[in-house]
């Protein structure tokens, strides 16, 4: 059983993680223009490699020197898990990441940060194989978010447009990837996954960035500061906050804090590139909000459905 201290430090370094990514939204958008999704997410997730080895390197002598113990694989089978768990939470993270950035080019930093954080209504649907069955809420939750991804994006007679669909996409393997995160993370170290997972990402992204892509150096060069952002703050910092904060923290209870990303990223589209959204797509905003927070809060008249949900958990 983890104390309330622990659980609300941890939920305070996911929600640093959400404003981190709620403004990288910022850089995605100006990276779209300039050079491929696949280009993109390359150089950031090799940079988010490089920089977190020294990361790693200082962790480890603080651990060594306070605890005497390494935390490092001690052996080849924990170097295998380590392997396995960031070649699969990388492989997920790849796509994910990569539909949010080919569906970016295409849609606002607002209606993308918004479609994303649908990851918080899924992820719970998702753990219903895993033998965490979810509240009866969570059905008027869907619905809710339903209405509002409705109002925010089929604004016309041409229906949702490419750039949203490929974000929808991106929420549901958003949710896988925060469900294999919260598979792995209590077996290997939290910093060690997240290199290992940004280096299958990175490889993954390279290949399709040379089957498909052929970046210019002009556009690469002009698209450094975004990509240094992503690379370092969003992908290094961002997803090193989810994994660290994630751990002995319920997935259903993490999301919570992570969905701000949808907040901030609406709010740093409209103060840095001036993007703004008619009033039905305000609406959905909100709705979409509501269903997102109320997906996660206990209500007083649940309380007795909540004890059986968790007995199940």
């Amino acid at each position: 059983m983890i104390s309330r201290k622990y659980e609300i430090t941890h939920l305070g370094l996911l929600l640093m993680g959400a404003f981190i990514w709620g403004t990288a939204f910022v850089a995605q958008s100006v990276g779209a223009e300039l050079v491929g999704p696949f280009t993109y997410l390359a150089g950031r997730s090799w940079l988010a490699v490089v920089v977190m080895t020294p990361v790693i390197m200082v962790k480890d002598r603080i651990v060594i020197r306070k605890t005497g113990i390494s935390p490092a694989p001690a052996n080849s089978a924990q170097r295998k898990r380590l392997l396995w768990a960031g070649g699969l939470c990388g492989l997920v993270l790849f796509a994910a990441s990569a539909s949010q950035q080919i569906g970016i080019a295409y849609t606002t930093t607002a209606k993308s940060s918004f479609i994303t954080a649908l990851y918080v209504v899924i992820v719970p649907i998702f753990s219903i194989p895993m033998g965490r069955k979810p509240e009866r809420k969570m059905w008027f939750c869907i619905l809710l978010s339903l209405i509002g991804l409705y109002l925010l994006c089929l604004t016309g007679a041409e229906g949702m447009n490419n750039g949203d669909a490929w974000t929808l996409l991106c929420a549901v393997l958003f949710a896988v990837q925060i469900l294999c995160i919260d598979r792995f993370v209590t077996h290997v170290d939290g910093f060690r996954l997240s290199r290992m997972q940004f280096l299958s990402t990175a490889v993954f992204s390279t290949i399709a960035m040379v089957l498909t892509e052929t970046p210019e150096i002009d556009a690469v060069i002009a698209a450094i500061p975004s990509i240094a952002y992503a690379g370092i703050m969003s992908s290094c910092v961002g997803y090193t906050l989810q994994i660290v904060g994630q751990t002995n923290i319920n997935p259903s209870k993490a999301v919570l804090a992570m969905c701000m990303e949808s907040v901030f990223g609406a709010l740093s589209g409209w103060v840095l590139l001036g993007q703004s959204l008619t009033l039905r797509e305000i609406s959905g905003c909100i709705l979409m909000f509501i269903a997102i927070v109320l997906s996660q809060v206990s209500l007083p008249f649940l309380k007795k459905e909540v004890r059986k949900g968790s007995a199940q958990s």
